[in-house]
């Protein structure tokens, strides 16, 4: 076995003051005050005496002479072919009640070092809503039901993973430059054959930016669409990714929560809160959290207003692979390429860790897509565009999305039917629908859907509260308690011992006093 070399960081010391002297002294106690805040750890080696010299750019006997005096103080210790380590035995010291690592001289530098952090000051108010969208948006544990989970017949078979070496075995594959913003010609080019014959969407390459998935195109939108002020149509419920963004950068007052119903956004309500929007968010093929699609008369209508308005429309085509019964409904961008602007996804269907999606823009404004792109993270790694693009110019795609729709499709029939079986209809009924990878639970009133995830997340379950995707404060959209479950890829022992728990949870919290929703 070969040798283990280990590299040797220089220790981060400030410049020495030349014209006080006392070089050797100004560096024992820099090197002493490092080792007493934990900046350097017992035993962990110093650069040798030449090295450190060169590097602080005085002569090898000034750290010579540092050495030697923090070894008679015990804060270091001269290894035979290792050399010059910090102290062992502070590691012991440290460990015994009262004991600290050996006491030095105080002087204005070590005072410094050890100087007490100032106490937190209050933090601006855009930290605290970022902090609160970390709070909100946590990842869920990969158990059953978290939501697009690539596990068993729903993870991408070694073809991916074959295509993937292939690729990196290739110049294509190698780490270069600075690349187009836009994204990969072959993945754009891919990507719009793929649009066109699976979503029946209207574009050529030259219109499609590639993205870090839905979530960048939101924020993209948002900031080429819309000035402060300007008021936004938003579903509600709704994914909390875009009503954060906009939260987080404007007014609450340029937020107009639309309600849905089983047609979809019920856009006469956009009309009549806020007919002067200037854009609208809508997932027309699989309203999130909900799941119906948008009605053909309500999508005339929306488009009606935007043309009337000069107003834009952004599609989160969510989720649209996924339907079970029939074929998928044909995205809203295919009835007016020049009003909408059309995101997609390959987080969900691939796995999410790809972090590729895409955004289709009219040509007028895919300047100004690519300008806000540059100036977020410039382009999207290169090799995984490279991979994407050939497994789904060389058909890997469209065979992966009908193995995994089978896949789900069986799951979700498992899942429905334990749910009817455990559940009683008093205490939680299903959401209808016929697509995606979630189903929506309904509590009753007198359940509060963040407590029983939270009891649910103690005994290993992942569920998402529905609750918060509300605007609240409405009679028009009232909030309503449920739980958001995803079931694609569990096996089935785990998913039905989860629901036994979930239902056991469920009949528990339904039988406590406090449970009146608040």
């Amino acid at each position: 076995m070969g040798r283990t070399v280990k590299a040797v960081e220089l220790p981060v010391l400030a410049p020495l003051d030349r014209g006080a002297g006392q070089l050797g002294r100004q560096l024992a106690l820099q090197l002493r005050a490092a080792i007493r805040k934990g900046a350097m750890r017992p035993g962990e080696a110093l650069p040798s005496t030449r090295v450190l010299a060169t590097a602080l750019g005085v002569a090898r006997g000034t750290v010579v002479e540092a050495f030697e005096q923090l070894v008679a103080e015990g804060f270091l210790e001269a290894r035979s072919g290792a050399g010059t380590v910090v102290s062992s035995a502070l590691a012991d010291t440290a460990k015994r009640p009262g004991r600290s690592a050996p006491a030095a001289p105080t002087t204005k530098t070590s005072r410094a070092a050890s100087t007490p952090l100032p106490p937190l000051r209050p933090l601006p108010a855009p930290a605290l809503r970022y902090a609160a969208i970390t709070q909100a948006m946590q990842p869920v544990p990969n158990v059953p039901f978290a939501v697009s989970v690539p596990l068993g017949a729903t993870a991408p078979d070694d073809t991916w993973r074959k295509i993937g070496n292939r690729v990196r075995a290739s110049r294509s594959g190698a780490p270069s430059g600075y690349s187009d913003p836009q994204g990969l010609r072959a993945l754009r080019v891919a990507i719009a054959e793929y649009a066109r014959r699976a979503r029946s969407v209207r574009c050529d390459a030259d219109q499609i930016i590639i993205t870090a998935g839905t979530q960048q195109g939101l924020h993209l939108a948002c900031q080429v669409l819309l000035e402060t002020q300007d008021q936004a149509w938003v579903e509600d419920p709704a994914y909390l990714g875009i009503t954060s963004i906009l939260a987080a950068n404007g007014p609450p007052e340029r937020v107009a929560r639309i309600p849905v119903d089983d047609e979809g956004m019920r856009v006469e309500e956009g009309l009549r809160k806020a007919p002067d929007a200037r854009v609208a968010f809508v997932t027309p093929s699989h309203q999130y959290p909900l799941g119906m699609p948008m009605s053909m008369a309500r999508r005339e209508a929306l488009l009606q207003w935007a043309r009337a308005r000069n107003a834009w429309i952004v599609e989160d085509d969510y989720d649209s692979e996924m339907r079970y019964a029939g074929h998928p409904f044909p995205a809203l961008q295919g009835l007016d390429s020049q009003r909408v602007i059309y995101l997609g996804t390959f987080s969900k269907i691939l796995f999410p860790s790809l972090r590729l999606g895409y955004l289709i823009a009219p040509p007028d404004l895919v300047p100004a897509f690519c300008g806000a792109r540059i100036l977020m993270d410039r382009l999207a790694p290169t090799a995984e565009q490279h991979v994407l693009a050939a497994f789904i110019a060389e058909g890997h795609l469209d065979r992966h999305i009908r193995r995994v729709r089978s896949a789900y499709a069986e799951s979700r029939s498992f899942l429905i039917a334990l749910l009817e079986k455990h559940l009683p209809a008093r205490l939680a009924t299903l959401q209808a629908g016929d697509q995606g990878m979630h189903l929506v639970l309904w509590l009753a009133d007198r359940l509060r859907d963040v407590d029983v995830v939270r009891a649910a997340g103690a005994q290993g379950i992942s569920a998402r509260a529905l609750s918060p995707t509300y605007a609240g404060g409405g009679a028009d959209a009232p909030v309503r308690q449920g739980l958001i479950l995803g079931f694609g890829g569990y096996p089935e022992a785990d998913v039905t011992a989860a629901v036994l728990r979930l239902a056991a949870i469920i009949e528990q919290q339904a039988g406590r006093p406090d449970q009146a929703c608040r």
